[in-house]
């Protein structure tokens, strides 16, 4: 198991190595859509049993990865 970042976990035997909260099996991906679904940090946390920084974390690491995302643009 190798933390990535504050929170955020991979591990080749849980979930293919998917970043998970960290002490879970709650691959970040399953978080953001939820989040981006419409649903709560309240119904998030009583679903999964997370914390509210455990979101948190999901949402940095998913900021991290957009501001070290490249686009070219071809006009």
């Amino acid at each position: 198991m190798k933390e990535i970042m504050p929170g955020i976990t991979i591990d080749p035997g849980i979930r293919g190595g998917k970043p998970v909260l960290s002490g879970t099996r709650v691959p970040v991906d399953l978080i953001l859509g939820k989040l981006a679904g419409g649903a709560s940090y309240a119904e998030i946390k009583r679903e999964y049993d997370l914390t509210q920084d455990q979101i948190l974390a999901a949402l940095r690491y998913a900021a991290q990865i957009a501001s070290d995302e490249q686009v070219k643009a071809i006009l």
